[in-house]
This record gives C-alpha cells, sequence and structure tokens, in this order.
C-alpha cells in the first residue's frame, strides 16, 4: 500500500506566498488552509507556556499536526550537562506538549543535532537516553556530522533508529561540503519517513557571517530537482504509512511555493484543512 503522503514548512507566518504576497505574518489558521502540518522551531530555544499551545490547536483542523524541535538542551547544543538536570528538562518537556499529545496533533519530536555531535560511544549511547526519556513519544532524528554516513557506521545506525523507533531524516543540503551530510532516504519507522529539504545553496551554507540565517536556506527548488524528490519517495520500500516533505528554504519565501508544486506534482490531496476564507479561493 502506498504511503499517506504530507507536506509542510518550517514555521507558518513568512509565507506571503499564501495571502496574496501581503507583507504581513501569515496566521497559523490560514497556513492550514494549505498543508496539514507545520515544524515549529520555538521549543529549541525555550519551552512555551502551555496556553500557547492550546491557542494553536484552536486555530486549526483536528487532523492538523505539529512537528516540534527538541529544545537545544535535550540535544545537545551544550555539552557537559548534569545528567539530572536532562532528564528534568526532558520531563518538563513532556509536560509542556501535553495538550498535542493528548489531541493526537504531535507527528514528531525533532531532535536536530549539532555538527559535533558525531558516530563516538557517548554520542550512541546518548540516543538510547533519548529514547528512555520521552517514552513512547514519537522521535525523528537529523545528524549533522557526516561521522554517521561513513561505511561501517550507516547500517548500524539504520538499525539502532529501527531498535529505538526512530525516524532518521533524510535531509537535503549542499552535499559537498564538511559540515554537511549525504542525503539518505531510509525507512527505519514504519509510521513515519521525513524529508527536511534546507535547499542547495552552498555559498550560504558555508557563510560564517552575521547574515549566515538568511543565506543558508536562499534556494528555490527547480522542477527537475523536486520531480526527483517525488521519484524517490514513489519509489521507497519498504514503504511508511506517511512521508512527511517539509520544505526548510525559506529566507527566499520559496518554501510554500515550492511545496504547493510539489504536491501538484504529486497529485497529492490532503484531507482535513482549515476551511478556505473566502478571499484565498483563487489562490493557486
Amino acid at each position: 500500500m502506498a504511503a499517506k503522503i504530507t507536506m509542510g514548512t518550517t514555521t507558518w507566518t513568512e509565507h506571503p506566498a499564501l495571502i496574496h504576497g501581503e507583507q504581513r505574518p501569515v496566521t497559523l489558521n490560514e497556513y492550514a488552509q494549505y498543508f496539514p502540518t507545520v515544524e515549529v522551531d520555538t521549543f529549541f530555544y525555550a519551552l512555551p507556556q502551555m496556553g500557547t499551545l492550546q491557542n494553536w490547536l484552536s486555530m486549526v483542523p483536528e487532523d492538523f499536526q505539529f512537528i516540534i524541535k527538541a529544545n537545544q538542551g535535550m540535544t545537545l547544543h551544550r555539552r557537559g550537562q548534569d545528567k539530572g538536570a536532562l532528564e528534568q528538562l526532558f520531563t518538563q518537556y513532556r509536560r509542556t506538549i501535553a495538550p498535542l499529545v493528548a489531541s493526537g496533533q504531535l507527528k514528531t519530536i525533532l531532535f536536530q543535532f549539532p555538527p559535533y555531535f558525531g558516530a563516538s560511544v557517548a554520542d550512541i549511547e546518548y540516543l538510547k537516553l533519548v529514547r528512555s526519556w520521552v517514552g513512547d513519544l514519537p522521535v525523528a532524528v537529523e545528524f549533522r556530522n557526516n561521522t554517521w554516513y561513513q561505511s561501517g557506521v550507516i547500517d548500524a545506525l539504520l538499525s539502532y533508529c529501527r531498535d529505538l523507533h526512530f525516524t532518521l531524516v533524510a535531509a537535503d543540503e549542499p552535499h559537498d561540503q564538511v559540515t554537511t551530510v549525504p542525503f539518505k532516504l531510509v525507512t527505519t519507522n514504519p509510521d513515519l519517513v521525513m524529508l527536511r529539504l534546507h535547499g542547495r545553496n552552498k555559498q550560504g551554507w558555508a557563510n560564517q557571517d552575521k547574515s549566515w540565517r538568511k543565506t543558508r536556506t536562499l534556494y528555490k527548488y527547480s522542477a527537475a530537482e523536486l520531480e526527483q524528490f517525488a521519484q524517490v519517495i514513489t519509489q521507497l520500500a519498504p514503504q511508511p504509512k506517511e512521508v512527511c516533505v517539509i520544505f526548510n528554504n525559506n529566507s527566499g519565501k520559496d518554501a510554500a511555493p515550492n511545496a504547493l508544486q510539489l504536491q501538484k506534482m504529486m497529485g497529492v490531496h490532503f484531507d482535513g484543512l482549515a476551511p478556505r476564507s473566502p478571499e484565498q479561493l483563487d489562490l493557486f
């Protein structure tokens, strides 16, 4: 049976294409008229108030789902944290996201590890701790250190992800850089396969100055590149229950148009979207 295909973007506010090009933040409800899922990075920086999550839930249909980033403490962006304090952070995180879990609208928790999180014994052991501390909640892991993808390691990683019921994120980025990993689309979790498309801006990726956040994801995928994604998704075996594609190429506001382009190309229909506002009916 073919996988259910879902698509979305990182954040919902920065997609003027969804609101006739108006230069203002897109609301979550406006976004949910086009896409069935969104990735939220708020949690990476600080845990929001539970009321914030409840407000989000009030703005979307009951089938809409959230991909939420793990907090930077949980992804070891700060090394040398006390183990007890770390476990306490996980407990606090789980308490915070309880409304999403209770409503069935948590797609997965995304652990995007820093470039220095590599295939060492300590970091491999930490992945086991992650699973024990999140319990049975869905987890996706994205690595940015290519030691995980070296021959002799990658097969063990795939097996490890299967054992821990982790979705191994297939990241698209400039692949010939020191700080990038290869695109590897594999079903390690029968419930969810996930692609995160960051764009292929080599110059922006290597940029170290103050504007790196803006230039890193400044990229528009061509029709030919999107067609390649469509093919690898269709040919993926074994097929999971769901393949979710998240576009993070948003510096030039290209994420939403690219996602809608891929949706059209693949002939995918999204169920359970928010009712379209009258002024939105003639878009796309």
